[in-house]
Formats: C-alpha cells, structure tokens, sequence
C-alpha cells in the first residue's frame, strides 16, 4: 500500500486513548512510506492522525468539500490540500486516491464515509482493503451487529470476512497487506439461507 484513507471523528472523544492511538497511527504510516487520505480538517482525531505523520515527515492529502473548509477548520500544513463541491465528490476523491481504508472512532459521518466504500468492495468496484482500528472498543458493538447480519441471512461470511479488524495498528497493517478480495457476488437468494 502506497496510500491509506482514515476516515474518523472531527472531534477527540471522551478518553486520551483515541487521539493517543491516532497520532501513533499517523507516525506508523509516515515510518512505513505510506501517505495519508484523510478529510482534511485539522481538528479532533482527523488533525491527530495528520499531525502524527507530519511529525515524522510523512506526506497528507486532504480532502475537503469547500462548504466545510470553515467548519471543520482546514489543516494549513498539508502536502496538498484537495477542495471538492460536494461531500461525495469527496469519498470518490478520496477512494480514487488511496490503496485500503481504515476507520477510526468517530460519528456518523465516518460511519457513511467507511461503509460506501465497504460496499463499493462488496459491489467489486474495488479490491481495496477495508479495515477498522478498533481503539479501546469502541467498535465492539458493530461488530456484533456485523454477526447478527450473517445469522440473519442478510450478510454472506465472505463479505464478513471482508472488514478487518484489529486494535492493533501494526497487526491491522499487516492483515491490509496480505488482504485478498473475495471473488463471489454478494446477493443470498433464498436457497443458500
């Protein structure tokens, strides 16, 4: 992987541990020649995991849709700073730019942003690598609802199996790495239930 996109929180969350693990994620991608897709923002962990590969001399992409350029404060120390229209201009930009995804805690947003591309790899239209950095938990839960959605006959293993997962950073690197898209349709019919 040349590029990774990290989709997570303009905000820090409630504990240290996510903009902690942020920054070190950011620093782990510079030591490891990878450059950094993000949103652009220089606030919360979105500015965290900037700054940690800035910090070791890494190379940041933003993408910012230009009605947020204010809000979310864009980052003013960027190897380049890409201003879009629209905000799914901007998950095409970014997907366009990047080698796999990984998400960080975060709110809605990072939900929307991370599942489309998911379901573009479910969909085939990328290979990508499609991972979770699950700090302290926090994505626990859905992965329990991922289970769920394969119990109830709504989500194949083999799509399952598509999301890594790990709260390791270089260990989730490492599954990116060696990750292999699966070749089948993701459709269930009513026999294969």
């Amino acid at each position: 992987m040349k590029r990774v996109t990290v989709f997570c929180g303009s905000s820090y969350g409630t504990q240290d541990i996510y903009t902690a693990q942020a920054t070190l994620l950011g620093q782990t991608l510079a030591k490891q020649k990878i450059d950094l897709v993000y949103g652009g923002a220089n606030v919360g962990l979105m500015g965290a995991v900037a700054n940690g590969v800035l910090s070791e001399g890494g190379k940041v992409i933003g993408v910012l849709p230009n009605f947020l350029k204010t809000k979310e404060i864009a980052h003013e120390s960027l190897t380049e700073l890409i201003l879009v229209d629209t905000m799914h201009e901007r998950k095409t930009r970014m997907n366009e730019l990047c080698d796999g995804v990984i998400a960080l805690p975060g709110g809605f947003g990072t939900l929307e942003e991370f599942f489309e591309m998911l379901t573009w790899a479910q969909l085939g239209l990328h290979k990508k690598p499609i991972a979770i950095l699950n700090i302290a938990g926090f994505y626990d839960s859905l992965n329990i609802l991922v289970q769920t959605m394969v119990d109830q006959g709504f989500l194949k293993e083999v799509n399952q199996q598509m999301l890594l997962v790990s709260d390791n950073i270089d260990e989730l690197l490492g599954k990116m790495n060696t990750y292999i898209a699966p070749t089948v349709g993701k459709w269930i019919s009513k026999e294969t239930v």
